[in-house]
């Protein structure tokens, strides 16, 4: 019988105690794989955020409203690219519950700021700019539900209403958006600012944000400074900062994840260590006339040690694994009712990669107290208490 042999049959002498560990280290790494994903897809956005890529949005709130003609204003400022703007509309399809992240954006500039991103083939892309009425959308959100090029949508508004009292927009499918790269979220719609301002019923000639694009990135805090302090005092003064950092603040707007996740998961491993670190010194305990025998037989201190810390590693792997896996599988479950409001939500290989660590981790500090004192046990005393 090899040493891996006697660990296994060491750990599962007590096959509740045992069973009733796996599944407390089991839950313990769910709730870690499933908010871990949440942190990923909330905070995905800030890893990809372009370097060059600014957004101006109202300083009282980037929910408040600014004049539209900012937007002219902010392209003379001296290293600014290009600058284009957004609107957001608050959408559903059919029933409030089909939400749509619609945007009216201003059509002649928006895909020039953001063309490292997504792309839409020539021809749609002029058929868009030639039919006010129109709309492009994201490729994910076009399979999602069957929509095709030359498709008439009807796109209702829980925030804005139209001049004749409506809250559906017909928009027209002209082009698909695609992304440029696998992990770019294709879940939305665009459609054209100035339709969508001259058939409002209120907020006209005003936008809700603005992106701009440096002609480097070492120009940032300089135009950062320079458009802020341009509309200083005005009705609608600004707050001009980083795409990353805008992102930062918009999901801070769901509350600290960052925070949430530590202190979940940190009581969740903190009372596993105080239960599994205590289960494992009562099983050394319970095993003194044993290893006092495994001594007598030859095993070196040292090779108790390393059998303690595997059985205690192998512990938390056997609960820690299926509890990522079954991490996984809620994300899978999830993900396409979640689509809109957290579309990068997984159970990436990273936050495995992460899982396992902990594991590992955990495993070794639950495990080295009762090894050291295996492995200093005196033969005799071993013996004796036998």
């Amino acid at each position: 019988m090899n040493d891996f042999d006697l660990v296994r049959k060491n750990l599962f002498r007590r096959k509740l105690r045992a069973s009733l560990m796996i599944v407390s280290i089991l839950i313990a790494f769910m709730i870690f794989g499933v908010l871990a994903g949440f942190y990923r897809a909330f905070t995905a956005g800030e890893d990809r955020a372009a370097a060059d890529r600014m957004i101006t949005v109202n300083k009282i709130n980037f929910t408040q409203p600014m004049p539209i003609a900012y937007f002219n204003r902010v392209k003379a400022v001296e290293g600014v690219r290009q600058v284009t703007f957004a609107n957001w509309f608050g959408g559903y399809y059919q029933d409030p519950k089909n939400f749509i992240m619609a945007l009216a954006i201003e059509p002649n500039s928006y895909f020039d700021v953001y063309r490292s991103e997504f792309e839409v083939a020539p021809d749609q892309l002029q058929a868009f700019m030639r039919d006010r009425g129109s709309a492009v959308v994201g490729e994910k959100l076009a399979q999602k539900w069957g929509w095709k090029i030359g498709d008439r949508i009807p796109i209702q508004s829980n925030i804005f209403s139209q001049k004749s009292g409506g809250h559906t927009w017909d928009l027209t499918i002209a082009g698909i958006i695609k992304g440029k790269a696998e992990h770019v979220d294709t879940n939305f719609m665009l459609f054209q600012y100035p339709y969508f301002d001259e058939t409002r019923s209120f907020g006209k000639d005003t936008i809700g944000w603005m992106i701009l694009q440096t002609t480097s990135p070492e120009n940032n805090d300089r135009v950062a400074k320079a458009i802020d302090a341009m509309f200083a005092n005005s009705t609608a003064e600004t707050s001009t900062d980083t795409e990353k950092a805008f992102g930062k603040a918009f999901a801070a707007q769901f509350g600290n994840i960052a925070l949430i996740v530590l202190l979940v998961v940190g009581a969740a491993f903190v009372t596993i260590l105080m239960i599994v670190g205590n289960t494992m010194a009562l099983s050394i305990r319970e095993r003194t006339r044993e290893i006092g025998v495994l001594k007598t037989l030859g095993f070196s201190g040292p090779r108790i040690l390393t059998m303690v810390l595997g059985e205690s590693v192998l512990l938390a792997l056997l609960g820690g694994i299926p509890g990522l896996a079954i991490a996984a599988l809620i994300a899978m479950a999830l993900r396409n009712s979640l689509s809109n409001v957290a579309p990068a939500f997984s159970v990436s290989p990273a936050i495995v990669l992460q899982g396992l660590a902990l594991m590992i981790a955990l495993g070794l500090i639950t495990g080295i107290i009762p090894a050291l004192s295996a492995m200093r046990l005196k033969i005799a005393t071993a013996l004796g208490r036998g």
